[in-house]
């Protein structure tokens, strides 16, 4: 029987930082490899990639701020910058001069923008359908995400915080899927928890409202500005983004490659976590994929 704490055996999990109190599910030695959940998510969503990645690399798992169990600071729309400045926190608390990054969507988001203005903290990136890329200015091109479709998972999102229970969160998760069985009760029931504190109710509605104006949105031809070997990350059954879409976003980042991921959704590497961690170790260590 698999669940979140037997796929863990062998991880710690503790709390980081000196500015920021972080959340860390953490496994392995060698080249730090930070991994960056969604709007909403938390550390366990890696869940099912911990150990094999901790095999290579030492593994670490966060919660965002505002998010799971790390710290709730008063709320500012400098959001972006400010999950930057936790990461930078986390390093340099735990001495790691650089660090490999994958950003699942929101993750996606933090990470291109660490790559953008802190590329002497990064190695490499993987871009995991990430979110916050905007058209290019002046020309209405580049919108990436489907507005109706952002805009459904936005309400439901906040209908969750303001009338919590535990069909609604299930609901939220199996737009994440390919196949709504996907989703585990286990999983449902985590989350629920989480979303049961009525501080993270209050940070969430918050961040949930921001929608798709935030200010720190990235311009698709400063993509082209990324130094860090990168990798673009998919799935070919995304409902916001298709596989099109990241195969553009791949090409405008110098020297990017690309993979996507079949039968997944946004959460490939819960659905399909021995493809997602071959391809991203094989990525990391330069490796060709096969």
């Amino acid at each position: 029987m698999s669940t979140m704490w037997v796929d863990l055996m062998g991880c710690q999990v503790r709390f980081c930082g000196s500015k920021y109190r972080t959340r860390v599910i953490e496994v392995g030695t060698g080249e730090p490899l930070i991994l960056i959940h969604g709007l909403g998510g938390h550390a366990e969503a890696y869940s099912r990639n911990m150990v094999r990645l901790g095999q290579h690399f030492h593994a670490m798992a966060i919660d965002l701020l505002w998010h799971g169990l790390s710290s709730k600071p008063t709320f500012t729309n400098e959001n972006i910058p400010t999950y930057a400045e936790q990461l930078i926190d986390l390093m340099d608390d735990q001495g790691i001069e650089r660090a490999h990054i994958e950003g699942d969507t929101l993750g996606g988001w933090i990470a291109i923008w660490m790559g953008l203005k802190h590329p002497d903290r990064i190695d490499k990136l993987v871009l995991n359908i990430p979110g916050g890329i905007g058209p290019i200015p002046g020309t209405g091109e580049g919108e990436t995400q489907k507005k109706e479709e952002l805009e459904i998972r936005r309400q439901r999102s906040l209908d969750i915080i303001r009338n919590l229970d535990r069909k609604k969160v299930r609901k939220r998760l199996e737009l994440y899927m390919a196949e709504p069985d996907r989703v585990t009760d286990e999983l449902v029931e985590v989350r629920y928890k989480i979303y049961s504190d009525p501080n993270y109710q209050e940070c969430l509605a918050k961040l949930f409202g921001l929608g798709a104006t935030n200010q720190f949105r990235i311009p698709e031809l400063e993509l082209k500005n990324i130094k860090a070997p990168t990798m673009v990350l998919w799935a070919d059954r995304c409902p916001v983004m298709g596989p099109s879409v990241g195969e553009r976003l791949a090409s405008l980042i110098p020297g990017a490659t690309f993979h996507c991921i079949k039968d997944a959704g946004n959460w490939s590497h819960w659905e399909h976590p021995e493809e997602h961690d071959r391809v991203v170790i094989s990525f990391l260590k330069g490796e060709n994929l096969q």
